[in-house]
């Protein structure tokens, strides 16, 4: 399980990574990705649903690092 900070921590990343703003529902899959192990020769395929731009308000309290901008707007 992740957090919702990891989860949009790994949204910012994708956006910076592929200018693809994902769903929040979508960036906790992202956000769980570094903790699970994978052999370098597997294919990892994570599908990206929902709009992004439906939760700018959400990813506007964090900074691109995960962290709350203002601890009390969460």
């Amino acid at each position: 399980a992740i957090n919702d900070d990891e989860a949009i921590r790994a949204g910012y990343e994708l956006t910076a990574l592929e200018g693809i703003i994902p769903a929040i529902e979508s960036a906790h899959a992202l956000g769980a990705l570094p903790k699970l192990h994978f052999n370098p020769d597997e294919v990892v395929v994570v599908t990206v649903s929902g709009r992004g731009d439906k939760d700018l308000d959400t990813y506007l309290k964090y900074n691109p690092d995960g962290t709350l901008i203002d601890k009390e707007e969460k």
